[in-house]
């Protein structure tokens, strides 16, 4: 049994339907990433995993139980944490103010200062200027700072949306790297992002969501030397 299972997800806003009959699976313990075209249904996907869309057709199963009519706080505490496009920090707040916002739904103190310093530890930036306003940061920081926001609910499922979107080379290595090693201490990772050659390189499985349907799935190493993933999000045109 799948730990995540997708299964013919429709979602509509208004008339206009932006997700039509999406499937797919996540299996414990690895990243598997959505690739795709701006538009194509990616980040409506998550927003209806994590509660803040109700799809109109399909199901979502986390660990064999249907999650798709829980409210968001109710999917959260089951261990889906979600980063979202454009990080949605609060700016006039407090690094550590902002990491403890993600705690909101645990009462263990003594663990969530523990999972504190596992966030500084993973980050030292946030760790040196936890006192700082998260305003004052730059992209990469302000990313390091929704992702380990995202971590402080100690997620089974941790899903991020466009992570090194607008960010340097250097900082976007040290995003996905950061990634890998969530994955190899046991935490499920669910990726959006637009750098298809840095997603597929860095997943597991993947699948390609193309006009709000799946349309390829395959290792990342297969989607990679696939032609028509290359021609058409690689940025390399294949000879005849």
């Amino acid at each position: 049994m799948a730990f995540l299972e997708v299964r013919d997800l429709t979602v509509a806003y208004g008339a206009i339907q932006a997700v039509r009959g999406v499937s797919f699976t996540v299996e414990q313990g690895q990243i598997v990433s959505l690739i795709g075209s701006n538009g194509a249904g990616k980040t409506t996907t998550l927003r209806t995993i994590s509660g803040l869309l109700r799809p109109v057709a399909g199901e979502i199963l986390l660990a064999g139980e249907p999650i798709h009519r829980l409210p968001a706080h109710e999917i959260l505490a089951r261990g889906v944490a979600h980063s979202p496009e454009g990080r949605r920090l609060f700016a006039r707040m407090t690094v550590e103010e902002n990491l403890r916002l993600g705690a909101y739904t645990r009462k263990d103190e003594a663990g969530i200062v523990a999972d504190l310093d596992r966030v500084y530890s993973l980050f030292p930036v946030l760790g040196e200027r936890r006192r700082n306003k998260a305003g004052l940061f730059s992209g990469g920081e302000q990313q390091m700072l929704a992702i380990g926001r995202a971590l402080m609910s100690r997620p089974k499922l941790l899903m991020l949306d466009e992570p090194s979107m607008g960010l340097s080379p250097i900082m976007t290595q040290k995003i996905l790297d950061t990634v890998r090693e969530l994955r190899d201490e046991g935490t499920t990772v669910l990726l959006v992002e637009q750098n298809a050659l840095a997603a597929l390189g860095l997943s597991d499985h993947a699948y390609v969501i193309d006009l709000g349907r799946t349309t390829l799935s395959g290792s990342g190493r297969e989607l990679l030397a696939d032609p028509r993933v290359q021609e058409a999000y690689l940025g390399e045109g294949v000879a005849s």
